[in-house]
């Protein structure tokens, strides 16, 4: 780790590598379940501020939009991200 990357103290640091180390796979993969979680519910949360009280169909689709390509949003959902807009 260079120390001029993180406000994070060494000892600190260290404490988590080693945390993570301990942890099962099993564990590591619900550490990244639950984050992926919290990262598109804020998305979500944006998503309902920018668009209002839009159905929930459609909150959906915009938040897939945010993780899949266009064609695959419109081959898929037949939903274009790039006409409904972002």
């Amino acid at each position: 780790m260079n120390p001029f990357l993180s406000d994070t103290p060494p000892a600190i640091y260290q404490k988590v590598v080693d945390g993570y180390r301990k942890m099962s796979p099993r564990e590591k993969l619900e550490q990244v379940n639950e984050l992926t979680k919290a990262v598109q519910q804020f998305a979500l949360t944006r998503i309902q501020r920018q668009y209002g009280n839009i159905p929930e169909h459609e909150q959906r689709l915009r938040l897939a939009s945010l993780w899949l390509d266009r064609e695959t949003m419109i081959s898929v959902f037949n939903w274009d991200p790039k006409k409904e807009g972002y």
